[in-house]
């Protein structure tokens, strides 16, 4: 149970980092609009579907937090 407590801990941390850093740090430009993120326009409706943004997310992020668990 000590290390789910711990786990919690450091991603309740990690998501404080993030949206402090989301609220403070002006908006990438690029980011939301690579190739690959998919915008569609039917009339009034309207489809993002950022695919390239959330696979390099996800790359960096996956990289991140293995080099965090190697500090460990």
């Amino acid at each position: 149970m000590d290390v789910i407590g711990r786990s919690f801990v450091l991603l309740g941390i990690v998501l404080v980092v993030v949206g402090f850093l989301l609220s403070t740090v002006p908006s990438v430009p690029w980011l939301g609009k690579l190739p690959g993120d998919l915008r569609f326009d039917w009339g009034g409706v309207r489809v993002f579907l950022p695919l390239t943004t959330s696979l390099l997310l996800s790359i960096v992020l996956s990289l991140l937090l293995q080099l965090l668990s190697k500090l460990r």
